[in-house]
């Protein structure tokens, strides 16, 4: 007889709306003074075990694939309502584990296609100001890794990232990737990388319209900062920029700046190798550019004998044919340049 009675098992919808219903108690704004705290701890802890069971669902577990109509039912039921909203207020209140299975479950649901449609898109698109809540977590250093995981999940969606690069949030990257801690910093800077590779062509829109102001910060902030492992990533996040054809127009500009051909210059004199390798890959577009400004011409031609020898002796680790050939050709270039008059 008492297998009549046993309950039905719970469908992937039933689990987001019973989650979501543990997230309303658990909500900052909820502070139950009533409620006793064993009854508290019970909610909590249910509440950690529907986000676990969420996870299962749309990963899989070591006995079973995800399905995929399972985790299509909870991604659509996920996105009716406010459940993301909730989710990212009460992360705080969350222990340590459930807080890295809530930012699992979240960068898994960026990718779930409902009907060929990605719904959190839509639905981030009609609430976007959750990404300023997002950011504002990188200065939360208990929240930090969390939070930026799932803004850099939520930015592969490009009116997610057009968002970001036209509010002034992208500005705040260049304090966030020089924050003393190391593992946020560097999240930091991966989140930035995500935000200027991955969208081109909201990219080089971004980048034709604010190139002023933003290859300014980014000499002064990053190329030129003080901390050895900001200017290594900086460059090399430059060069991927710059060489992108999306870019060239930006290209050009950049590599008409005499300033920002000093910069390069004193990054090729670095001591650490990798920095100099890096920094040879923008360099060579300053000596491969077939209408350089006479005062760039000028600046290398008074500096040739310096820059001659100093790439005679940049080396990668490894033999690399497609380096030496490119270091053959800048050498060439600087060596056949005569100075010009200046307009």
């Amino acid at each position: 007889m008492k297998g009549l009675f046993k309950s039905k098992p719970r469908t992937p919808a039933d689990l987001v709306r019973q989650t979501r219903d543990l997230l309303l108690f658990a909500h900052p704004s909820n502070s139950l003074p009533d409620l006793r705290e064993s009854k508290r701890d019970e909610k909590m802890a249910e509440l950690s075990r529907n986000i676990r069971d969420m996870k299962s669902i749309l990963y899989g577990n070591s006995e079973a694939e995800p399905v995929a109509e399972a985790c299509a039912q909870l991604t659509q039921e996920f996105f009716k309502e406010d459940t993301l909203r909730l989710l990212i207020s009460c992360l705080p209140k969350l222990n340590l584990e459930a807080r890295k299975d809530a930012t699992q479950v979240v960068a898994n649901l960026q990718r779930q296609q409902v009907n060929s449609r990605l719904i959190a898109s839509d639905y981030l698109e009609a609430n976007i100001d959750l990404m300023d809540v997002l950011i504002e977590g990188f200065e939360n250093t208990d929240m930090a890794l969390h939070y930026g995981a799932m803004f850099r999940e939520c930015i592969r969606h490009q009116i997610v990232a057009k968002y970001v690069l036209e509010s002034d949030h992208v500005k705040k990257f260049f304090d966030y990737i020089q924050l003393p801690n190391f593992d946020i910093a560097a999240d930091a800077a991966a989140t930035f990388k995500e935000l200027l590779t991955r969208h081109k062509s909201t990219v080089a829109e971004f980048l034709t319209k604010n190139e002023e102001w933003f290859f300014a910060d980014y000499n002064s902030k990053l190329l030129e900062s003080s901390n050895y492992i900001t200017r290594r990533q900086a460059i090399k996040l430059l060069g991927d920029i710059l060489l992108d054809r999306s870019n060239s127009a930006v290209m050009t500009k950049y590599v008409s700046s005499r300033e920002n051909l000093r910069i390069l210059m004193n990054l090729l004199r670095e001591s650490s190798k990798s920095i100099q390798i890096e920094a040879f890959h923008v360099f060579k577009l300053f000596a491969a550019n077939q209408n350089k400004p006479a005062d760039i011409v000028n600046i290398l031609v008074a500096n040739r004998s310096k820059l001659l020898r100093l790439l005679a002796d940049v080396k990668p680790d490894k033999e690399d044919e497609r380096f030496e050939a490119d270091k053959s050709q800048v050498l060439r270039e600087i060596a056949a340049l005569e100075p010009r008059d200046l307009a």
